[in-house]
């Protein structure tokens, strides 16, 4: 039992901190009130009137008449779609009010395993960031249909779960539940042994008898909802409804108005971001950014602070340490503007004051990584042009190919069916009907597979663009129009221990590296977006209006998202879960 606390509250002693003349948003009674918080140490001893706490040696705050909020919690993020490493990270989402997230670092996993996760976690340890971590539930996400270099399984999931910051499991896909996945099922037994932990969902269009199943399962989230209908199925079966407000997936405003149209309950509803590009973490921010689209649809500011805070917490078993401003709760406190014009002016993590006014007040020194995250490109085979070939049939002169287009909003990906001239019994791409050669090379050093197939949506030109990041398994991909400089693109990314390549007729026009694990850069937030912005305008001038179109690329490698996708072990289909050949037909 902390004495000090206690001592505190009862105002024997003199808080460490007490931010005063401030409105309380109370996350437990729905109310906004004159009042103040008092802290000792990393933690909260009194809300409310608090004058009783101050004495000599208090450090006082006025908040001038601002609002006092929980820091806000995120709880489904991947970090590593920031390409940001977990410092410099953590800077970047504290200097927008977040105080903590639930992670799984599964990117960071499929690489290098639990090893290279706990190296991860361990550099976080330096920053003010409270990170929870939700253990990947397997890892390949889509076991037979692509190649990783790290690996779960439920004797690994048994020992990550057993660490002082697991809470749960993640990603828990819904088709490999209903299909009694027995590995996966093994794992849910582990979990629910364990006091607290909890089941997280990725449940995209399960309805009826296989949400049943899942909620059944003891799955009790999901971030994958897109409709109307999705909303009304998570909540009246009890299922946490997750609204996705990211990069790639911005789902958030037709939920809410689901949500707020119906006069639905919002008690387990909350937003998280999934995927966070680092350019949009520059200009628009995290959380609050989530936040001031949810106030500009008329959300009650109360119910929106809730949804970034409190209901998180619950979702994880978690109220009673995080998620509100009360007694023995980790003293994270936003002070900020109110719904008009929502801004977070001061941020207080553990008690310490991390931003003033927006300023950022802490650094991070980059970190000094274990082995297990670097150098991590390993391809088992030479890459060249003939790599990426396709080859017809023996004496065809044109085929008919299936082709998967992306759509322009959202990675999901569509069948389309075109004819293609065969050249010296090659397939050849068709720039003019938007059909792109696609790839993806096995890097962890295992097979030296290389999946091939064709790709719509994207309409560049001219070139190729490369990339080391690669949903879920994290070989390369790459896309293009000329097989040479798809070889050039690949290899120049192995050159550089991982990242993001375009090459245009022949030559390297943009690149970033990323050392760690082949997905993260030591960056700062503001150098790493500008050589993001240059990798977009350069794809951009080839042809592609997709905004962010190196994440829509990693996308199109996830065997788990409907309806086609590639991988190291060839072309998938999602629905079937199974390699597919992209020729359907001779032609002639």
């Amino acid at each position: 039992m902390n004495q000090k606390l206690l001592s505190v509250a009862k105002g024997e002693t003199p808080a460490d901190l007490v931010i005063r003349n401030g409105k309380v948003v109370n996350v437990y009674s729905g109310e906004i009130y004159d009042g103040g918080v008092a802290i000792c140490g990393d933690t909260i001893a009194a809300v409310g009137d608090v004058e009783y706490c101050i004495g000599e040696g208090t450090r006082v705050v006025d908040a001038e008449g601002k609002y006092l909020t929980p820091g806000f919690l995120d709880g489904h993020i991947h970090p590593e779609s920031s390409s940001l490493a977990i410092r410099p990270f953590a800077e970047a989402v504290l200097a927008h009010g977040t105080t903590g997230i639930m992670t799984d670092l599964h990117e960071v996993g499929v690489v290098s395993g639990l090893e290279g996760i706990e190296a991860i976690l361990k550099e976080a340890e330096a920053t003010d960031l409270k990170i929870y971590f939700v253990v990947p539930s397997h890892v390949p996400f889509s076991p037979n249909l692509e190649t990783s270099g790290g690996r779960f399984n439920p004797e690994i999931i048994r020992k990550a779960l057993k660490r002082p910051d697991a809470v749960g499991l993640s990603e828990c896909v819904g088709p490999y539940i209903t299909a009694g996945f027995p590995d996966l099922l093994e794992s849910f037994d582990t979990t629910l042994s364990m006091p607290g932990k909890t089941l997280q969902g990725h449940l995209p269009d399960m309805y009826g008898p296989a949400m049943s199943t899942c909620i059944a399962a003891g799955v009790s989230t999901d971030h994958e909802s897109f409709c109307e209908k999705d909303v009304f199925e998570r909540l009246r079966n009890g299922c946490h409804l997750m609204m996705r407000e990211g990069s790639a997936a911005r789902n958030m405003p037709v939920l809410l108005k689901t949500v707020m149209e119906n006069h639905l309950d919002t008690a387990m509803v909350s937003i998280v971001t999934d995927d966070l590009h680092t350019v949009d973490l520059q200009e628009r921010g995290h959380l609050d950014d989530s936040l001031r689209t949810a106030l500009g649809m008329g959300l009650d500011f109360v119910k929106a602070i809730q949804m970034v805070t409190v209901n998180c917490a619950r979702a994880f078993n978690l109220d009673r340490e995080i998620g509100g401003l009360a007694p023995g709760r980790r003293a994270d406190i936003n002070i900020t503007t109110g719904p008009e014009d929502f801004r977070v002016l001061t941020t207080f993590a553990g008690g310490r004051q991390i931003t003033d006014n927006g300023k950022l007040l802490v650094h991070y020194e980059t970190a000094e990584h274990e082995p297990c995250v670097l150098n991590t490109m390993h391809l088992k085979n030479p890459i060249t042009a003939d790599s990426f070939k396709i080859y017809a049939p023996a004496g065809a002169k044109k085929v008919k190919a299936l082709v998967m287009d992306t759509l322009p909003y959202m990675p999901f990906t569509n069948r389309r069916d075109v004819e293609l001239p065969v050249v010296d019994g090659v397939v050849q791409c068709d720039v003019e009907q938007d059909v792109l050669y696609i790839a993806q090379v096995e890097r962890h050093g295992k097979n030296g597979n290389v999946g091939k197939a064709f790709m719509g949506g994207f309409h560049i030109r001219g070139g190729a663009m490369a990339s080391s990041v690669g949903h879920d398994n994290h070989n390369i991909i790459v896309m293009g129009d000329s097989f040479e400089d798809m070889a050039l693109a690949v290899n120049r990314c192995v050159e550089l221990g991982g990242g993001q390549v375009i090459v245009r007729d022949g030559k390297v026009a943009a690149e970033v590296a990323y050392p760690i694990c082949g997905l993260l850069s030591d960056l700062p937030l503001e150098e790493l977006a500008e050589k993001k912005k240059e990798l977009n305008r350069v794809a951009h001038e080839m042809g592609t209006e997709i905004a962010i179109p190196f994440m829509f690329l990693s996308f199109i490698c996830l065997a788990a998202i409907p309806a086609y996708a590639i991988t190291d072990c060839g072309f998938i289909d999602v629905v079937q879960q199974k390699v597919i050949d992209p020729i359907l037909e001779v032609v002639e």
